[in-house]
């Protein structure tokens, strides 16, 4: 099973630069610095699957030139990872076909609320089609793939990560218990958030992240959710083990 992993945003809620800010990050020419709102396209077979939508989902789009979405898989309710749900529309209106949403049934009532006009039962023109799909931290199939979700906490909200085959993506986390870990081992790519240097009440820092990879000791992690307190993306990146790299927005990976 060939698998490409596109990395549509790295960034975290404020994504970088941030508004008003001047500091190096901010002010930085570099491509690799400047980050949407976190986001992960799976590819498998020509079939699409988008972990999480955030504010920045018609832009990711249009810059990596893609037009289909065949589900979606929400890690939690935070508004950015859910905020771009809205554009899907176009996407929608290119086959006509329900694209199937994937969430824990509290993230699916936050949806309801936040997008009552996409499920209400008032059907109108460019009213894009859902299928709901109510998920725990069991096994679940999308298309035939197995999906396996790992519970995560994010200080107190608990979050899902998620592994397809041999690679796991894990965002707005600070805390993995031991029995979940044991679903992150064997892995030929990890993909986990790392905010900043600093330790930070709800998500993990640079050192964190990096003893986390160490303990389950994947081929290759990559570092994504990223704030401007990380620091440049290129002297980081040249200060990381040989296995483990700094994400950037529009970086694609295959196995």
């Amino acid at each position: 099973m060939q698998i490409e992993a596109i990395f549509l945003g790295t960034g975290t809620s404020q994504g970088v630069p941030i508004i008003g800010c001047n500091c190096i990050v901010c002010n930085s020419s570099n491509f690799k610095d400047r980050r949407l709102r976190s986001s992960l396209l799976i590819i498998i077979d020509d079939f699409h699957i988008l972990i999480d939508i955030g504010p920045d989902f018609r832009y990711q789009m249009l810059k990596a030139e893609i037009s289909s979405i065949n589900a979606i898989l929400f890690s939690h309710q935070h508004r950015d990872h859910t905020a771009g749900l809205d554009d899907i529309r176009p996407v929608y209106y290119i086959k006509r076909k329900p694209i199937d949403l994937y969430a824990e049934p509290t993230v699916l009532t936050s949806l309801k609320s936040d997008f009552h006009y996409l499920f209400s039962d008032l059907n109108y023109p460019g009213k894009p089609q859902f299928n709901l799909n109510a998920i725990s931290n069991n096994p679940f199939f999308v298309n035939n793939i197995e999906v396996k979700p790992i519970r995560v906490m994010h200080h107190k909200l608990p979050v899902l990560g998620f592994r397809i085959a041999d690679l796991a993506y894990i965002t707005d986390a600070n805390f993995i218990s031991d029995i979940e870990k044991k679903k992150l081992y064997g892995l030929k790519i990890l993909i986990i958030n790392s905010l900043q240097q600093e330790k930070h009440i709800s998500h993990y820092s640079l050192n964190e992240s990096l003893t986390l990879v160490n303990e389950l000791k994947p081929k290759k992690a990559y570092l994504t959710h990223i704030g401007h307190g990380m620091g440049l993306h290129d002297v980081v990146n040249s200060e990381l083990p040989s296995n483990i790299y700094l994400a950037y927005d529009n970086l694609k990976l295959s196995y």
